[in-house]
């Protein structure tokens, strides 16, 4: 009898190593998915710094980030149960053409775009001239199933759509989302040193199935605007172009005398191109999430990623937006004590990130 509890107790111990080995190991095993899960709410006035700006505003705008990170085996059997965060297959985010650091300097890059695009903005909105220098938008990658493959080129140049010209990635992206998906796309593309004349047909949009896109990624090269004061800008590690409205209207808000805010703390996404327009991005549920836990009273969203973002709330207020001037009025009534009749409604359906 004592001679089957040892036997026993052995084989639960080798049992028990087993089973641990196996958990050490799916610690460490990578799997072909990225967990997208909520990240922070950051002040932007620790951010930017306008040349002569009073700081003294009591109310804040806030950037907010989503955290992504490679899952392991247990990390994604985690983030499948977890409601919060979401899984996406690698290559969904990262082309499979794209090495993991050209993809972070894409990023990098569209990061740097969308505070210049924020500069000239704010800038042209308080009166001053700015004048933008630009070589053209060049394409750095397509997307599986792109329709531009076979026609367009990695390293054309986008120098005009439609005829107009073109100087930013944001203006592409524009321009090609405001059609219908199937609708075609008339390029000016600069390919070496020859002028071409291309067409593409637009394909859905991996993020939004209802928008228009030509399938390729894309950045503008080596472009800056020239600026009649000094804007500093301290971003860190946080990349990507969705901080781009939000951008604007701190800039604003130290620029002009007042506190635009009107003493709220706002937080909120979306990119913004030089006609100000508000594009959606990816991630709009996790940062609903993060702007709640930071204690935001308004989230300003892209149209598009608004039934999304209802799908997050808990307590905060969504204000969905098409354009900056409508931010900005929304901002002049919330500080004229006129929420009643806002542009926001929880339960109200509406019907109404960058690649292009």
């Amino acid at each position: 009898m004592p001679k089957t509890s040892g036997t026993n107790r052995s084989r639960l111990i080798k049992v028990f190593v087993i089973l641990l080995g196996l958990f050490i190991v799916g610690l460490f095993i990578r799997t072909d998915y990225i967990l997208v899960q909520p990240g922070a709410a950051q002040d932007l006035r620790e951010m930017v710094t306008v040349e002569g700006a009073d700081q003294s505003d009591q109310g804040k705008f806030y950037l907010v980030t989503v955290a992504q990170k490679q899952a392991h085996l247990w990390s994604l059997v985690y983030g499948y149960l977890h409601p919060h965060i979401e899984v996406q297959s690698l290559s969904s985010v990262i082309p499979p053409d794209l090495e993991e650091q050209e993809y972070r300097e894409l990023l990098e890059q569209w990061m740097r775009e969308s505070k210049n695009t924020a500069q000239v903005i704010a800038l042209r909105r308080a009166g001053y001239d700015v004048e933008i220098i630009s070589e053209g938008v060049a394409v750095a990658e397509f997307l599986d199933d792109s329709p531009s493959k076979g026609i367009l080129e990695k390293g054309d140049v986008i120098t005009a759509i439609d005829g107009h010209k073109t100087q930013l990635a944001g203006e592409v992206v524009s321009a090609v989302q405001q059609r219908r998906v199937g609708a075609p796309v008339e390029l000016t593309v600069r390919r070496n040193s020859e002028e071409m004349y291309l067409t593409v047909i637009t394909a859905p949009h991996t993020d939004d199935p209802k928008l228009a896109a030509l399938g390729v990624y894309i950045s503008t090269l080596d472009w800056e605007p020239v600026l009649p004061i000094e804007i500093k800008m301290e971003t860190g590690e946080i990349a990507g172009p969705s901080a781009g409205l939000m951008f604007v209207l701190e800039i604003l808000n130290q620029l002009e005398p007042g506190d635009l805010s009107g003493g709220q703390l706002i937080a909120g996404t979306g990119t913004i191109d030089v006609g100000e327009n508000i594009g959606p991005i990816g991630g709009v549920y996790q940062k609903v999430i993060a702007a709640e836990r930071a204690g935001a009273a308004y989230f300003f969203v892209p149209e598009e990623n608004y039934e999304e973002a209802r799908s997050a709330v808990q307590q905060i207020k969504l204000v969905p937006l098409k354009t900056l001037q409508e931010a900005l009025d929304f901002l002049d009534s919330l500080a004229a004590g006129e929420e009643s009749s806002l542009r926001l409604d929880h339960d109200r359906e509406r019907c109404l990130l960058p690649a292009a």
